[in-house]
C-alpha cells in the first residue's frame, strides 16, 4: 500500500476550519416511543449535558447532545429532560481550532433525528492525532457515553446493544478514520469522516458502513488522500463530493446534514427508506454521489 503523509494544516487554513466491550442491556424504566431499532418518524428538541471525563491523565470535556422533550427546533437546551425512547450513539469530533458549539449544524441534525451525540472538546495536537491518542480518547468517550445508560438522567435512553457511530471534520475526520484503521474500535458500525486524509490501512476488526464527505478543491486536506482511503475500504461505503468545494464550504449546504443523517438512520436504525433517499439527498448542482451499498 502507498503510505500516508500525515496532515499539517497551514495556520490560515486551520483557522477556518483501547476498545472496550459494549455495556449491558438497557435498564427497565424508559419506555421507547417506538420499537427499539425503529427510526423516529418526527424530529426532537435537543438537550445537552456536559461531562468531565478522563483517560488516564488526559481530561476529555465532552458535551453530550440527545433527543429531548419539548418542541423541535431551536438551540440545544442545557440539562433538558430526555425524550421518551432508546437512541443509538453517534460521536462527532470537531476540527482544529473549533469546538462542538461551532459544529451544531451537524450535531443538532443528528440529535434531532434520534441520536445521542457525544462531542468531545479537544485542543487538538497534531502529534496526538497522528500517534492515536485522540482516537483512543474518542473510544473512551464512547465507553463513558454508553455507561450513562446505567444511571443518571439518560439512564434507559441509550441503545448499548447495536454498536456505535463516529463522525468528524478535518482533524476530527482523521481521528474518525483512525478508529477504522490504526487504532480500531470494533464497536463501530457506522462512520462519517469529513474532509479527512488517509491515516492507515483498514482494520479487519472493524465492520462499518462508511460515508466520506469532501470538497474536491480542498486546499487543507487532500481530496486524493480521502479518495485513497475510500478505495481501500470494503463496502458498504459511499462518497459525497462537493465539486469545487473547499474545506468547509459544504457546511452551509443542506445536502450535507441531510445525507449524513439518512446515512446514520440507515446504518444505525436499519431504516431502508433513509438508504433509498441517499441519492436524492446528495443530488443537485455541483455534487457527485458514489455508493457501493451492496
Amino acid at each position: 500500500m502507498q503510505r500516508r503523509t500525515f496532515l499539517r494544516l497551514s495556520t490560515v487554513a486551520a483557522a477556518t476550519a483501547g476498545s472496550a466491550t459494549l455495556l449491558g442491556s438497557s435498564p427497565a424504566g424508559a419506555v421507547p416511543a417506538a420499537p427499539l431499532g425503529t427510526a423516529p418518524a418526527t424530529p426532537f428538541a435537543v438537550g445537552v449535558r456536559q461531562y468531565s471525563w478522563t483517560r488516564g491523565s488526559r481530561r476529555i470535556t465532552t458535551y453530550v447532545y440527545y433527543p429531548a422533550t419539548g418542541t423541535a427546533g431551536g438551540n440545544p437546551v442545557t440539562n433538558a429532560p430526555a425524550a421518551a425512547g432508546v437512541f443509538p450513539v453517534y460521536n462527532f469530533t470537531h476540527g482544529f481550532g473549533s469546538s462542538p458549539q461551532n459544529s451544531l449544524f451537524i450535531i443538532r441534525a443528528l440529535a434531532s433525528a434520534g441520536f445521542v451525540v457525544p462531542a468531545p472538546h479537544f485542543n487538538h495536537s497534531f502529534d496526538d492525532v497522528n500517534n492515536g491518542n485522540t482516537s483512543k480518547d474518542v473510544s473512551q468517550v464512547l465507553t463513558d457515553t454508553l455507561a450513562l445508560n446505567a444511571s443518571g438522567p439518560l439512564a434507559g435512553h441509550i441503545n448499548t446493544g447495536i454498536g456505535v457511530g463516529v463522525s468528524g471534520h478535518s482533524l476530527g475526520g482523521m481521528v474518525t478514520h483512525g478508529l477504522l484503521t490504526r487504532w480500531p474500535d470494533s464497536r463501530i458500525i457506522s462512520a462519517n469522516p469529513q474532509s479527512c486524509v488517509d491515516v492507515g490501512d483498514p482494520a479487519g476488526s472493524v465492520t462499518a458502513k462508511v460515508l466520506f464527505v469532501h470538497g474536491d478543491k480542498d486546499s487543507t486536506t487532500s481530496y486524493s488522500s480521502a479518495r485513497q482511503a475510500y478505495a481501500e475500504l470494503r463496502w458498504p461505503k459511499a462518497f459525497l463530493t462537493f465539486v469545487g468545494g473547499s474545506h468547509t464550504s459544504f457546511w452551509s449546504d443542506q445536502r450535507f446534514p441531510r445525507t449524513v443523517v439518512d446515512w446514520a438512520r440507515w446504518t444505525m436504525y436499519g431504516d431502508t427508506a433513509a438508504r433509498d433517499r441517499l441519492p436524492a439527498d446528495a443530488s443537485g448542482s455541483k455534487t457527485r454521489w458514489e455508493a457501493q451499498l451492496g
